[in-house]
């Protein structure tokens, strides 16, 4: 019988996805990453924002190394591998239909800090830690982070991360813009829930928009990147535009949230 190294639960419309094996500091292994991706797809098709978080004190300690070890070291099972990835395990997370939040705690390393930059919001706690150190392994990264955490630190942090071995507190974190928001020791879930819930009450359509064409948009041009986001500005006009609007106007919607406060109503 194969292990439950992922959960999945649902609270309303939040799927709730946790990386379950906390003895191995939720190291990705292959069968922890199929399950990832399995429910991620569930996850895009059932509900409206997921959470992916961990069991544990450590959110991800980055690949399985000594499972990487058995194949690594043989050419046939190593190209089996890449090929299987593809460089984009990740990718179901970070192209998905409904918005993604990471709540970290602890370590937060290699292709755990790849599987937090595949999600849109990152939450992590005062306990949280950040590095990348495929250099001193001999790998390389394979998670989508040579674009996604590159755009989050920008290549200069990253290539100090990668070539030095610096790891980075969860101020840090916050400052150099991996995460958007840091907060106290053991409040990172609940705070990711909250934030989940308030993204959920958006308007489908314009969720989508904004995660799958602002990543997108950063890859053009500016004039096709106008262009795209007249595309999306069309495409979400919806019926229920119109009503969210209306609703607005006859003082029936939520109103601004206070200025240093974020949409559940917490400080920012």
């Amino acid at each position: 019988m194969e292990e439950n190294f992922v959960t999945y639960d649902r609270d309303g419309d939040v799927a709730l996805i946790g990386l379950n094996r906390p003895e191995k500091h939720n190291a990705l292994s292959r069968a922890l990453q199929a399950q990832l991706k399995a429910a991620a797809i569930r996850a895009g098709e059932e509900a409206r924002v997921a959470v992916v978080y961990s069991h544990g004190e450590n959110f991800c300690a980055g690949l399985d190394l000594r499972e990487a070890s058995t194949w690594m070291t043989n050419q046939i099972e190593r190209f089996r591998h890449r090929m299987l990835r593809n460089g984009r395990p990740f990718e179901d997370i970070a192209r998905a239909p409904i918005p993604f939040i990471a709540a970290i705690n602890g370590a937060c390393i290699g292709g755990g800090l790849e599987l937090a930059s595949s999600c849109h919001l990152r939450v992590a706690d005062e306990t949280a830690f950040f590095a990348l150190p495929e250099g001193q392994r001999g790998i390389y990264i394979g998670g989508g982070g040579s674009v996604r955490i590159a755009r989050l630190l920008g290549v200069g942090r990253m290539t100090d991360l990668m070539l030095t071995g610096r790891v980075l507190t969860c101020a840090e974190g916050e400052r150099f813009g991996i995460v958007q928001y840091a907060v106290p020791k053991g409040n990172h879930f609940e705070r990711a829930k909250s934030l989940a819930k308030r993204v959920a009450e958006n308007a489908p359509m314009t969720n989508w928009a904004i995660i799958a064409g602002l990543p997108r948009i950063q890859d053009f041009g500016h004039e096709d990147g106008l262009f795209v986001e007249g595309l999306l500005s069309g495409v979400v006009s919806t019926p229920e535009s119109g009503e969210r609007l209306k609703a607005f106007l006859e003082k029936r919607a939520k109103p601004l949230a206070k200025p240093g406060t974020s949409g559940d109503g917490q400080t920012a």
